[in-house]
């Protein structure tokens, strides 16, 4: 066979279902190759949108993905949706042609090696015939190690090469070490000390809480110890049917949470990387020691500070261990856990600041509201980043099936593919959208590919028709705002174009009216939602206008 067919082969045996990308001479063979052999080609229409799809189908099932491009402008098309792979810890394989190795005069040559460094991707190349095989599984070996993207880089002429071994391909997973760190006693005992002298505890938890299933015994050390409960953005929502639940983190925090986190004098974080964001540079929690629990060997907090004490465990083992060991000693106390905390969390959402309300638009608030009232919460949610974001982040409350919040990299344009991604990894359940005109503009040609593949996701547009965060940015500095416009055409009518259904929303019935006729027929939607300028997110207004109401 071909050295394409037999790498066809190991992507396959790899757990590959789905390609995302476009088809170009150095990578139609192997292409062709896998959809023989059952995988399904999702052709896009920019390349990094497929990138995009596989970190999005990557971030959910924390499983490695299938990306493609063709050499050269195929992959230089990759850059940011690799990068915000990267930052996003997204296991995606790449499978790029390379330009062929007789040929150093061919049009789309390119040194791929040194893009793929500058874009955080780890780099592995097809050099000879005979290593087909260990290319394949060492690309899939390391994005699983690292949780990293990786880009395969096979030469057009190698490809074109006869295999001579017909032996089973041996998978990567014969090569993959054992994740179930457990934690030191000696550490344990002294976790248990500090928690143990704490009087308001928080457990703060993050992506690797959740991978982990730590959710039953994160909950068990909070009502031992007395924790309050609160999560990293990427987390948000997650074990929000507990009462003593704060919310998300840091710059999306309400001031209530804010305020409570300011109070403790003990955080145990459990699979969180503990970035600036969510410690506000370390303001948040300023009197707090810090355990943190992490497989890796040692993660720092924002900046260069360490952990007070750091626990090398996987999340679900090392809190399970934590509270078993508070438990022989029979430690228990209500700490943060009383009716005044109650009762202040009650009301923490609530977001009274009056803004006058153009005509022809809706209270961006009263959206995120209305929405997470009108789509079941057995309806995934997926948020963007700008300024929109502040809305979404903080005001969509229900518990749903998946939270998948975007600021990976800080760039707008990025969740609408990671969301159709995502969608395709649940075999097609239904989900919503809800980012920026901006960032939605981006990849909307996209919705072409959403329309072939009959994905369910319904994009909600909060429409301002600006670039949010320049805009106030600029109006807190007293400059001119209006260069930040841009005009936007009917994106209803645009996505009626693509096959999809449309609407433009310009009040909150009219986003309740287009969301209960999505729920009523989940398919391919967008609703442009033409919101007010006046109306700044909580976070902008803190940052920007020094308020915090």
């Amino acid at each position: 066979m071909k050295v394409y067919q037999r790498m066809a082969r190991a992507f396959r045996a790899e757990g590959i279902t789905h390609t995302f990308g476009i088809m170009g001479d150095g990578n139609m063979y192997w292409l062709n190759e896998m959809i023989k052999l059952g995988a399904t080609d999702v052709e896009v229409r920019h390349e990094g949108a497929g990138l995009g799809m596989a970190d999005g189908w990557s971030r959910l099932t924390h499983q490695p993905s299938c990306a493609t491009a063709t050499c050269g402008p195929g992959v230089s098309q990759l850059a940011t949706a690799l990068i915000t792979a990267s930052r996003a810890s997204s296991p995606v394989v790449a499978f790029v042609g390379e330009h062929p190795t007789n040929d150093d005069e061919y049009n789309q040559r390119m040194e791929q090696a040194p893009f793929a460094a500058a874009c955080e991707t780890q780099f592995v190349r097809l050099a000879s015939a005979e290593t087909a095989d260990e290319v394949v599984r060492k690309a899939f070996y390391l994005a699983k190690l690292n949780s990293k993207p990786v880009m395969l880089s096979a030469p057009m002429d190698i490809q074109q090469q006869e295999f001579e071994d017909d032996d089973p391909y041996v998978t990567s997973d014969t090569l993959m070490p054992s994740r179930q760190v457990r934690p030191d006693p000696d550490v344990l005992e002294r976790a248990a000390d500090m928690l143990c002298k704490a009087k308001h505890p928080i457990i703060l938890v993050g992506r690797g809480a959740m991978w982990s299933g730590a959710g039953d015994a994160v909950k068990k050390l909070a009502e031992r110890s007395g924790a309050l409960i609160i999560t990293t953005l990427m987390a948000k929502t997650w074990l929000s049917e507990d009462d003593f639940h704060l919310g998300v983190s840091g710059t999306y925090a309400t001031k209530t949470a804010m305020q409570l986190c300011e109070e403790s004098d003990c955080v145990v974080a459990v699979g969180a990387s503990l970035n600036r964001y969510t410690t506000e540079h370390g303001y948040l929690y300023d009197n707090a020691k810090f355990i943190h629990i992490d497989s890796k060997q040692h993660v720092m907090l924002h900046g260069t500070r360490a952990a007070d004490l750091y626990m090398q465990a996987d999340a679900k083992i090392g809190t399970e261990a934590l509270e078993g060991v508070l438990a022989k000693r029979n430690f228990k106390q209500t700490g943060y856990r009383t009716g005044e905390v109650r009762e202040r969390l009650g009301n923490a959402w609530e977001d009274r600041h009056e803004y006058k309300i153009e005509e022809g638009t809706a209270d961006p608030r009263q959206v995120v509201l209305a929405l997470d009232e009108a789509v079941p919460e057995n309806i995934s949610l997926y948020t963007g980043s700008g300024h929109t974001a502040g809305f979404s982040n903080i005001l969509f409350r229900r518990r749903r099936e998946v939270v998948m919040p975007g600021h990976f990299y800080g760039c707008i344009g990025q969740m609408l593919p990671a969301a159709i991604g995502a969608v395709m990894s649940t075999g097609n359940k239904p989900a919503m959208l809800v980012d920026g005109d901006a960032s939605t503009m981006m990849h909307l040609n996209e919705l072409d590919t959403m329309v072939r593949h009959k994905v369910p996701l319904l994009i909600v547009v909060q429409n301002n028709e600006m670039l949010g965060a320049e805009y106030y940015k600029l109006e807190a500095h007293k400059m001119n705002a209006e260069t930040s416009t841009i005009p936007t055409p009917d994106l209803g009518a645009v996505a009626r174009g693509y096959g999809a259904r449309g609407v433009m929303a310009k009040s909150v019935e009219d986003v309740r009216k287009a969301a209960a006729e999505w729920v009523a027929k989940p398919g391919p939607m967008l609703i442009d939602v033409r919101i007010s300028r006046s109306v700044v997110t909580l976070p902008y207004r803190r940052i920007h206008y020094g308020l915090d109401e």
